[in-house]
């Protein structure tokens, strides 16, 4: 197998694998008991935290773990709400995960107003739209993601926040898309809340992370015990979070150490296929992306029949969010975008993470080029 939709999910990394064993096992005491036994485990707790809050440069007094990012992003969204009950303008954007999305249109039924900004052609956000949307004394709160799991395209979110707060509105930034792929530095920066997802960064699935800025009120979205400094209820799993920790510190030296060559892969891929092929766009354009994605469209196919022959040949991609696998509707990132049904339909993502190889992009290359020219052979042109 050739895994090339990393945006869906990562590999847990080795070294979080090795790091969780002893909390599966032997040291499964629950970390707020006061006997010797809990003891390896809130230390264990406590590096995890450190390590998570270096990821994101930020204090670890900032880091509270949750089930998984949308816990995180609904948690955020509630907060702002609660803090702020005067005001009920939320900013945000058509292109945000459904994770953001739909605690919005929820909020909607209940009587807030939802400025949904619409991206580029390119998937990239108008910042004078963006400022123009933002209303003093009226708007809680502006989400906006910090990189798209779909297209990879970023946001310029430290621009966005100081435009939030200059309103005196929160500001929230769902970077489960950019978290280990981007240094990320929150220190002295204007992001009240940002979210992270372990499972995209190569920790495994069920465990997040909600940043909340120590110059920020928070008001929990889980109640019951006094877990996480009483601001996220529930026993913590800490076979996950030390897994994070683990992710965390790997995806950081990687980062920091200069090694990532992803991006480099990503453009040879995408250069490569464009030159094999005629008709591949890229459906991001010019517009800034995290490293590591690739939303293109090949002409004359489908992306359906394409997933089908290149799951064929072990290959693995996914046409827009895995969230929609298998729905009708075509991706509503796309849509927001301003491209056609065709366009859509035609697209792919493609995901690498840091453990792709050369070897296995020149595998994929020769599959997708066969994959394609069958699709279009057997569809009716035009």
């Amino acid at each position: 197998m050739i895994y090339l939709d990393n945006n869906a999910t990562t590999p847990v990394d080795p070294a979080a694998v090795e790091a969780m064993l002893p909390f599966l096992r032997e040291h499964f005491a629950n970390a707020s008991s006061g006997y010797a036994a809990a003891k390896p485990v809130r230390r264990a707790f406590d590096l995890a935290r450190g390590q998570t809050a270096a990821l994101l440069g930020c204090g670890e007094e900032e880091v509270i773990f949750t089930g998984g990012g949308s816990e995180s992003d609904n948690a955020a969204i509630h907060s702002a709400l609660h803090l702020l009950p005067n005001r009920r303008h939320i900013v945000t954007c058509s292109s945000e995960h459904d994770a953001v999305l739909r605690p919005c249109a929820t909020l909607k039924k209940q009587g807030c107003e939802i400025t949904r900004l619409a991206p580029r052609l390119d998937g990239s956000l108008d910042m004078e739209s963006l400022a123009a949307a933002i209303r003093p004394g009226q708007t809680a709160l502006v989400t906006l993601m910090w990189a798209n799991n779909e297209t990879g395209v970023t946001f310029p979110v430290q621009q966005a926040a100081a435009l939030a707060e200059n309103a005196g509105a929160f500001f929230h930034t769902d970077a489960v898309a950019a978290g280990g792929k981007v240094p990320i530095k929150l220190a002295g920066g204007a992001i009240h809340y940002l979210s992270l997802s372990g499972h995209k960064f190569h920790a495994p699935k069920g465990v997040g992370v909600l940043y909340v800025n120590k110059r920020v009120a928070f008001q929990p979205w889980l109640l019951g015990g006094g877990q996480e400094n009483n601001r996220r209820a529930g026993t913590e799993n800490i076979a996950g979070i030390v897994a994070v920790g683990a992710a965390a510190e790997a995806a950081r030296g990687h980062l920091e150490g200069g090694h990532d060559k992803t991006a480099a892969l990503r453009d040879f891929f995408e250069s490569e296929l464009q030159r094999r092929l005629y008709g591949v766009h890229i459906n991001t354009g010019s517009a800034p992306r995290v490293p590591n994605t690739s939303s293109l469209r090949i002409e004359g196919t489908e992306a359906a029949a394409m997933m089908i022959l290149l799951d064929r040949d072990g290959i693995c991609v996914s046409a827009g969010s895995a969230c929609h696998t298998g729905s009708n509707h075509i991706s509503h990132v796309l849509a927001a975008m301003g491209l056609g049904r065709t366009e859509a339909v035609q697209s792919l993502r493609v995901s690498l993470s840091r453990f792709t190889t050369k070897a296995e992009i020149e595998t994929a290359l020769v599959s997708f080029v066969r994959a394609a020219e069958k699709v279009r052979s057997l569809l009716p042109p035009g």
